[in-house]
């Protein structure tokens, strides 16, 4: 009996920290004019002004942050959410950018979603 509520109680944990995390769930980049629009689709349980998905940036192939569009407040209703960031000037010679989500609990995410830049 101890290894069944044991292994529920592992199952229920990691269901909730996978909910935890703000996900990427689609990116669009369009280039008009030398500058770079990103659509991007989050999908987060956020539960209130406590706990909501933030922000999310776009990152050069080391890590660094090219620009950041951040989410003021919690889309509780609006599951998954989509949010726009127009005039991003991408360094010349990058042909590939990630795009990570944050929330106000857990801070950024580990998974960096790849975007090819066409």
């Amino acid at each position: 009996m101890f290894k069944i509520a044991f292994a529920t109680a592992l199952v229920l944990s990691a269901q909730y920290a996978a909910a935890d995390n703000a996900v990427i769930e689609n990116v669009r980049a369009v280039q008009t004019d030398g500058l770079w629009t990103f659509d991007v689709t989050i999908s987060h349980d956020d539960e209130g002004w406590g706990h909501f998905a933030d922000a999310w940036r776009i990152l050069d192939g080391s890590g660094n942050q090219i620009a950041i569009r951040e989410l003021i407040h919690p889309h509780v209703d609006e599951q998954p959410l989509t949010r726009s960031l127009s005039g991003v000037a991408i360094p010349q010679g990058i042909t590939e950018v990630g795009v990570q989500a944050r929330d106000t609990m857990n801070g950024w995410s580990d998974d960096i979603k790849k975007v090819k830049l066409k």
